[in-house]
């Protein structure tokens, strides 16, 4: 999360405080190659993190061993190693191009959807074609999640105490709010229809889903601790007191 945001936020904050919109080349670069890693690697882990939810509510007594140490770090492992490669193959695509529009992308950062407005008309659909296929592995990931939080409910449901679904339920929601906001914002951004497309808007997605999320995350994490709840309750209290 904090990587996502130092990726992005920096930069054009630096920007807006000098007055321009410059960036070097292999700046832009740097900045598409960490911000698509750190985002499929997020997505990855919360794929790995469903299938853990699963494990421990569905088959507890083999969690140890479906999920031992080395279990663990070999998926976290796979997960960043699949982020690098996938970031690489992205970043040596789109910056293979031909930029045919000029040199100004219409954000506050290096963001491939405005470095393809920039290439020649044909030249782009090599990149469409892998954006396609990265739907693809996402859909399919997904899936999985779906799959995993089906049976979670379910082995829930079949609890006979109230304690016990009460924890199950305290172990998985932090998760899935963390991930409807990751994929509701990510959708929105990459699936919005073109005919409602405008500079502002573009502006406005791009901050809903690189900064929001990345802010909120540790947040949603830390409202299983009873000090970080009370902390926030003080606070929002506070704020509608000055309000009122």
């Amino acid at each position: 999360d904090l990587g996502c945001i130092s990726t992005t936020l920096p930069k054009a904050m630096a920007n807006a405080l000098w007055g321009t919109r410059a960036i070097s080349y292999a700046g832009c670069a740097a900045q598409v190659f960490l911000f698509v890693f750190l985002l499929s690697a997020e997505y990855s882990l919360l794929t790995i993190m469903s299938y853990d939810r699963y494990v421990a509510i569905c088959k507890p007594l083999h969690y140890g061993t479906l999920l031992g140490s080395r279990a663990c770090a070999t998926m976290a492992a796979a997960a960043w190693g699949t982020g690098v490669l996938y970031s690489m193959l992205h970043t040596a695509n789109t910056f293979s191009l031909p930029l045919c529009q000029g040199n100004a992308v219409d954000q506050f950062f290096c963001e491939i959807p405005q470095i393809l407005k920039l290439s020649c008309s044909e030249s782009y659909l090599r990149e469409v074609g892998l954006l396609l296929f990265s739907v693809c592995l996402s859909f399919g990931c997904f899936v999985l999640i779906v799959v995993s939080y089906v049976q979670i409910f379910r082995a829930v449901l079949r609890m006979p105490s109230e304690q016990g679904r009460h924890k199950a339920f305290s172990m998985c929601l932090p998760h899935l709010a963390v991930l409807s906001l990751f994929v509701s914002t990510g959708f929105f951004a990459y699936m919005k229809p073109s005919s409602i497309s405008s500079p502002s808007l573009d502006l406005a997605v791009a901050l809903l889903y690189s900064v929001v999320p990345p802010t909120l995350n540790p947040i949603i994490y830390s409202m299983r601790n009873q000090d970080i709840k009370h902390a926030l309750r003080k606070v929002l209290q506070y704020a509608l007191f000055q309000l009122q």
